[in-house]
Order: structure tokens, then sequence, then C-alpha cells
């Protein structure tokens, strides 16, 4: 596990590290307002690769981590193919809603539509490699992405414009999409969508809405900022957003290597992994908090507006609520990855919809009474209050399945029914 889990977060740091870099240095080049113009794009493209996750790649998580590798190819060839008709099918509605609307915000849903295939084929391929329990290889496919992305972003900075740099990351995607091929020998198995997604609907259904109800509350709340307080405040939490960056990217892909390893512990040590969730959201939320903390008492202006340019003096100030929403969100990671590895869709959807409304409602509600800075400050208060549901959804599907397990035991397992018994007990409310 200490082995996967390295290579887990040495693939996060490069990713966490292409995306930092991307959203620096475009906030560098474009300023607020264009830069609240390309974060429009980001959020957008957050809740369709979350609808690929749902459909392609959650299930691949859940039902073919640690299997043969026989069964394992077949099962990634579905999965990758779903991710990619997901990208052609929604990059065609974003070109069209981009040609419809016109102007700059319609060119960069044009050049979003464009580069949606690359950019979800190269993150099932990552999925994939992790349920295979290869997670070198997900880190070797990042770093070609890495790789392929600095000269493309020199190559935009020469045109200057939202366009061109959404053309540089879809693009730089597009050459770690086909690596994984190379990788692999694998091919995108188009003909095998629509079984995978009948075989795994009772999952990818649930998984689906969990995972839009997720990134679309972020939709939602970006897209409410900007018509409550304009385009540039959407530029100047992103901005803030940034600092945290290598976090707010490690949560966006970390049941990469979380929900394989607590599926391994529910078949290897079942009363294991009720810790395992609480170490793994709290060495997180530990994280997150000792990073603000460092940014907001250490950094110094000059070093900020090096980092941030012109977006660092309004930015800056929105750090310790960007601090506590990420604490936040960091710890509930815990909880989400012992649901995902239970299976529990129904319980992992009802956490996902109440935390999803709580982020939308406070948000806005903060956006009203604050502009930007109220506006973090309602999702700080929202991501917490969405951890204390995650972790007691958890809590109660563990006792559930250990109930279950007393009650009708496995013909086989690594498990005596003294420790199903013990691990039901501990699960019971005071």
């Amino acid at each position: 596990m200490a082995g996967r889990l390295s290579w887990g977060l040495g693939d996060q740091a490069v990713s966490s590290l292409t995306n930092f870099v991307v959203g620096l240095y475009v906030a560098r080049s474009l300023g607020a307002t264009a830069f609240g113009l390309f974060s429009i794009a980001w959020v957008t493209y957050g809740v369709i690769l979350n609808v690929s996750r749902g459909l392609a790649t959650d299930p691949l998580m859940v039902r073919f981590s640690g299997v043969s590798r026989a069964s394992w190819r077949t099962a990634v060839g579905q999965a990758v193919g779903t991710a990619l008709v997901v990208g052609i099918a929604s990059g065609l509605v974003s070109v069209l809603f981009g040609l419809l609307v016109g102007g700059s915000l319609g060119a960069a849903f044009v050049a979003l539509g464009v580069v949606l295939p690359f950019l979800l084929v190269q993150d099932a391929w990552r999925f994939g490699f992790f349920a295979q329990g290869t997670g070198h290889k997900a880190f070797v496919n990042d770093g070609i992405q890495a790789v392929a992305l600095f000269p493309a972003l020199v190559l935009a900075a020469r045109y200057d414009t939202v366009v061109a740099f959404l053309v540089a990351w879809g693009c730089s995607a597009g050459v770690a999409a086909a690596f994984g091929w190379v990788q692999t020998s694998v091919l995108p198995r188009l003909g095998g969508v629509r079984g995978w997604l009948r075989e795994h609907r009772d999952l990818g259904v649930r998984y689906l809405v969990e995972n839009v109800s997720n990134s679309g509350s972020s939709q939602l709340r970006a897209y409410g900022l900007g018509a409550i307080s304009g385009l540039a405040a959407v530029g100047t939490v992103r901005g803030a957003e940034q600092l945290l960056g290598p976090f707010l990217a490690l949560l966006m892909g970390l049941s990469l290597v979380t929900v394989a390893e607590g599926a391994r512990v529910l078949r290897q040590s079942p009363h294991r992994l009720w810790h395992f969730c609480v170490a793994l959201g709290a060495a997180q939320a530990a994280a997150a908090l000792v990073w603000g903390l460092g940014l907001w008492l250490f950094i110094p202006d000059n070093a900020g507006r090096f980092v941030l340019g012109s977006l660092w003096d309004s930015s800056s100030l929105l750090v310790p609520a960007v601090t506590m929403a990420v604490v936040g969100a960091s710890f509930t990671t815990g909880a989400t990855a012992g649901l995902r590895a239970l299976g529990m869709a129904r319980r992992s959807l009802r956490s996902q919809l109440i935390a999803s409304a709580c982020y939308v409602v406070f948000g806005l509600v903060g956006a009203v009474l604050g502009g930007a800075a109220g506006s973090e400050w309602g999702v700080a208060a929202a991501t917490l209050t969405g951890s204390a549901v995650w972790w007691w959804q958890l809590r109660s599907a563990l006792r559930d399945h250990f109930a279950a397990a007393v009650e009708f035991p496995p013909a086989s397992g690594s498990f005596s029914q003294a420790e199903l018994h013990s691990a039901s007990e501990e699960m019971k409310p005071a």
C-alpha cells in the first residue's frame, strides 16, 4: 500500500504542478477579467470531467481494482471508450453553444469543446493505471503531459488570448492520451460503451448525479458570483484558489488512489477501513491548513505579485477563507473514499447532494452580502457542514456493512466473526 500511495502522491504532485502552472501562467498573462472568463471554461470542464468519471472510471475503480490483467484490459478499454464518447458528445455541445453565444465567451467554449476528448481520455487512462495498481504508469503519463505543456504555453503566450491557452492545455493532454495507448496496447472500445453503461448502471447513474452535483455546484456558484459581482470577482476567487492549487488539484484526482486502496482494505481487513479513512482525511486537512497558514503569514507581497501579478492584492485577502474551505474538503475525502470502497452509492449520493446544496446556497448568499470575500467564507462554512454529513453517512454505512456480514458471513475471507462483531459494535452510535 505504501508503494502504491507513494506513486499516487507522486502522480498527483505532477498533476497538481501542471494545473498550478496553467492557472498561474494564465492569471499573470490575462488579468482579472479575462482570467474570470478562463475560470468559467475551467469549471465547465470540471462538470464534464465528473460526468465522464461517474459513467466510466468510478465504476472501474470500484469493481476492477486488483483484478486479473485480462479482466482489467477488457474493462479499461470499455471505460476509456466511454470517456471518449462523453468527450466527443460534450465537445459538440460546447462548440455549438460557443457559436450561438459568440464573442469572447463563445470562442472560449468552442476551444474547450475541441479539446474535451483529449482531456477526458487522458484522465481515464490515469484511473485505469491506478485500478491496475501501476501508479508509476500514471506518473509517467502525467509527466508526458507536463513536458508537452510548457512549450505549448510559451506558444500560446504569443497570442495572449483565452482560446490560445485552452488549446495549449488541451493539446498537451492529447499527447499524454496518445501515450496511454502506447503504455497499455489497449484501444478505447467504442463498441463496448453500451454494454459498460448497462452493466454498471447501478453505480454509474448514482455516481453521475453525485459527481455532477459536486462540480455543478462549483459552476453555479461561479456563474452566480459573476452575475452578482462581475467577472473580476470570479477571477479574484480563482486567483486565491490557485494559491491552494496543489491541494485543490490533489482533491480532484484523489480517488485515483484512495478508492482503489479503500477497496483493497475492505477485502483484506475490513475492520480497518474506518481507521484508514480517518487517517487519510486528517492528514490531508492538516497539510492544507499548514499550507494555507504559511501563505497567509509568511508570503511577502512582492513574492505574491510575482506569482499572481495584479490579482495578488485582491486575491490574498481571501486566503484564510479559501484555506478553511480546502481544510473541510480535504477531511471529507476520507469519508468519500470509504463510501466509494463500500459501493454505497445511495449514501454517497445523499451526502453529495446535501453538501452541494450548502455550497451553492452559502456561496451565493455570501456573494450578496459581501462580494467575493463573502462568497468564499460561505463556501468555507458549506464544506465544513458537508464534511460532517459525509462522515455521519460513512459511520452508518460501516455499521450496516458489518451487521450484514455477521448475519450473512462470506464463505471465505480474511477476517473472523469476532472481528466483524467487534467492528460492528464499534460503529454503533454512542
